[in-house]
């Protein structure tokens, strides 16, 4: 007769080793146009037709808060169209993010997501995401196919 903890160890042993990490998987890169509402962890492959700094702002100032905190940082954003041969779309940048956008400059955007501002579509990449530089791009950017520019609205269906 097995005691609990025996078939528990049992049951964990199950012959994998807990100490093995999985294998890595491969990025599956997409097109511009091929990104939907609402959807996430896109890998793409865009260059930089232009960028613009929306907000600049310096930190409050730290001596009026209790608790003491990291280091402050300015608050960067810059509203980027970027996009491939396929279509474009408006790429929000944050802080560090605002440093690689440089007209004309490709990047790789590793796990966005897209959120929704205003009805359009934005290309967004949080703490979980990466955006790198990549090498030079040979295509030119659709600015015709303008994903941020079709209005989306949300209806709700009644069963």
């Amino acid at each position: 007769m097995a005691t609990r903890s025996g078939n528990r160890q049992q049951a964990n042993s199950g012959g994998a080793n807990p100490a093995a990490k999985p294998a890595m998987r491969k990025p599956v890169f997409i097109k511009v146009d091929q990104l939907k509402p609402g959807t996430t962890g896109h890998n793409l492959t865009v260059k930089i037709v232009n960028a613009n700094t929306v907000l600049s702002k310096k930190p409050r100032n730290p001596s009026s808060l209790r608790v003491p905190a990291r280091p402050q940082q300015n608050t960067r954003i810059a509203e980027c169209l970027v996009g491939d041969e396929t279509g474009s779309i408006l790429l929000t940048a944050r802080n560090d993010q605002v440093d690689l956008m440089k007209p004309d400059a490709t990047i790789i955007i590793r796990n966005a997501k897209i959120d929704m501002f205003k009805g359009s579509m934005r290309l967004n990449v949080d703490k979980w995401g990466r955006i790198e530089a990549g090498e030079p791009a040979t295509f030119v950017v659709n600015e015709e196919n303008n994903l941020s520019l079709v209005e989306y609205e949300l209806v709700n269906v009644e069963e």
